[in-house]
């Protein structure tokens, strides 16, 4: 694949920080202020869903890099990961809900923890088991770029999802 500089060289440096997502994080933080990087063809939305775009995967398979292009409410299944990731808004609004597995009376509910509105710039770096279980959505009324490092081979996993809580209720308000 050929590769703008800017991208080259965080590639560089994120595979260099392979054990430090908090380091990929901050240096993700200055790919995310440069313009120009991202082929316009690794911008394009899907139609029904959210739409994925591997930029990269390190030759020693430890590593991904994927841009992920929404239309506004394009959103995710609550899910969580196969290894630690680092997100990064490109363009737009992402709106992120965090939960928390809790346990009563023997069944798993989820409980939403707190949303976030994440606008160009700003970084999460999400490291398993905390923090781990989320669900994003599109806000805005344009396109969405996020862009997506994952400490595991996406392009032969497909997706970074683990396990997907779609059969899992939300934990009853308290009376």
């Amino acid at each position: 694949m050929h590769h703008e500089p800017a991208f080259a060289d965080f590639v560089r440096d994120a595979e260099a920080a392979i054990d430090d997502p908090q380091a990929i994080a901050n240096r993700l933080e200055g790919l995310l202020a440069q313009d120009g990087w991202l082929a316009p063809e690794q911008q394009l939305p899907g139609i029904d869903s959210y739409r994925q775009h591997l930029l990269h995967v390190s030759d020693d398979r430890r590593l991904s890099v994927v841009a992920l292009v929404w239309r506004p409410g394009q959103r995710t299944p609550i899910h969580d990961h196969v290894s630690w990731c680092v997100v990064g808004v490109y363009r737009g609004v992402e709106q992120e809900t965090r939960y928390e597995l809790v346990e009563r009376g023997g069944r798993e509910y989820l409980h939403a923890v707190e949303t976030i509105d994440a606008h160009p710039g700003h970084v999460e770096a999400l490291i398993p088991p905390a923090e781990n279980i989320h669900v994003v959505e599109a806000g805005g009324r344009g396109l969405t770029i996020s862009i997506h490092v994952y400490g595991a081979d996406i392009e032969r996993l497909g997706s970074s999802v683990y396990r997907r809580f779609d059969d899992v209720d939300a934990l009853p308000a308290a009376a």
